[in-house]
């Protein structure tokens, strides 16, 4: 069969109307920039009735393909400690991987939008093992040198640092099994992959008697770094372009190479960009959250012309008002202003993360080494939900 033959798919999920927003725009520029596959959109039961009837309103008009889904959730007596209670839903993104009627499909998160045409990515499954994922990697940088960060999350180990424009968008710092630790944590917001059955079963045989899970603050990026490790190539940079990457890494960045834009942290669609140019949780995100808001009037123009006035209404209600104020909803600010917040949460600290009761125990006088092990800390925020760093020596090695 030709390559041309080969049938190819994008996919998402959304679990929470709050990302209703990103969804369809992600949905828009996709077509916006000629992609010829259409876009998987796994929705699960959590999923409010207007979220459901605007993915229904716009299926036929962005090449939407629906797929309602369970949650997915660990067994019962797994002690789950997430770094956000909002990241409970994230282990679902792990049901992608059960369609099996696609040669490759493309996972894309909800906060990522589009500025070139993405179907190029396919032309890395050819040449990708079966069992294998193309990714790109976290971006481990701390600029911030956050406390909960492990001590080798730093500028001089991360994968990006070497890279530069050009050679960075096609030659990325490949991973081994000698290269060091924090070039094997890989960013889970794009990948690509063959699905099958075969694999799929292994992912659930693993993800049912595994007890790592545990350990993991972010859940489906840490499953699947340890799930596909040394099984796993790194993509050029733009296809999965952290917006913090264009200050953290400008040798690197080029803003008219920008292929897939991902929206970590807080969300565009949460909060207008300031008169002044200003936006993002740290005023440095005005320029990338402007692409953003400049394609959903470019969607809103469509719509108007159209005459398409209920999808309108759902999608006022679910993106931040135009006279900047904030959205009165849990769920949003959850991913706008609070969304740095979450860390600090001490509410329900039997469910907070290691690294956040390691801190509060040093406060207290605690195991002063304990809490400083670059493998007991966990790792968030602008380094695009970066996963546990787990130890090289012994553990359990997933199929």
């Amino acid at each position: 069969m030709a390559a041309s033959e080969k049938k190819y798919a994008y996919t998402t999920l959304i679990t929470r109307v709050s990302y209703l927003a990103g969804v369809i725009i992600l949905a828009h520029t996709l077509k916006k920039q000629g992609s010829k596959y259409p876009l998987l959109v796994f929705y699960t039961p959590s999923l409010q009735d207007a979220g459901v009837k605007a993915l229904e309103l716009e299926a036929r008009k962005l090449n939407l393909i629906l797929k309602p889904c369970e949650m997915l959730e660990p067994r019962p007596d797994i002690k789950i400690t997430l770094i956000a209670e909002r990241f409970t839903d994230t282990w679902t993104k792990l049901r992608v991987f059960s369609v099996f009627d696609y040669d490759a499909v493309c996972y894309l998160d909800a906060d990522m939008a589009i500025f070139k045409n993405m179907d190029s990515v396919f032309s890395r499954a050819a040449d990708l093992p079966s069992d294998w994922i193309a990714a790109n990697h976290a971006c481990v940088c701390n600029t911030d040198k956050d406390d909960w960060a492990p001590s080798e999350w730093n500028i001089d180990n991360c994968a990006y640092t070497p890279l530069s424009h050009p050679d960075a968008l096609s030659h990325p710092t490949q991973v081994n099994p000698d290269s060091r630790p924090t070039y094997h944590l890989l960013n889970s917001g794009m990948f690509l992959y063959h699905p099958s059955k075969q694999l799929w079963d292994a992912m659930l045989h693993f993800f049912d008697t595994t007890d790592k899970l545990s350990t993991y603050n972010f859940p489906d990026q840490d499953f699947l770094a340890d799930f596909f490790r040394h099984r796993w190539v790194s993509l050029g940079w733009q296809y999965n372009a952290l917006k913090t990457m264009r200050y953290i890494h400008p040798k690197m960045w080029r803003d008219d190479e920008v292929v897939c834009l991902h929206y970590i942290v807080d969300k565009p669609w949460v909060a207008r960009v300031s008169a002044d140019g200003i936006a993002g949780f740290k005023g440095k995100d005005g320029v990338t959250h402007g692409w953003w808001w400049n394609n959903y009037a470019d969607w809103v123009a469509q719509r108007e012309s159209e005459g398409a006035v209920e999808i309108l209404k759902l999608m006022e209600q679910h993106s931040a008002k135009v006279d900047g104020s904030e959205e009165d909803d849990a769920d949003m600010r959850a991913i706008g202003s609070r969304v740095q917040a979450f860390p600090s949460n001490k509410a329900g600290k039997e469910n907070a993360a290691p690294a956040a009761a390691n801190a509060e125990e040093a406060k207290d006088g605690g195991d002063e080494e304990e809490a400083s092990s670059p493998f007991r800390k966990k790792v968030l925020g602008e380094r695009g939900h970066g996963p546990v760093v787990h130890s090289q020596r012994g553990g359990e090695t997933p199929p």
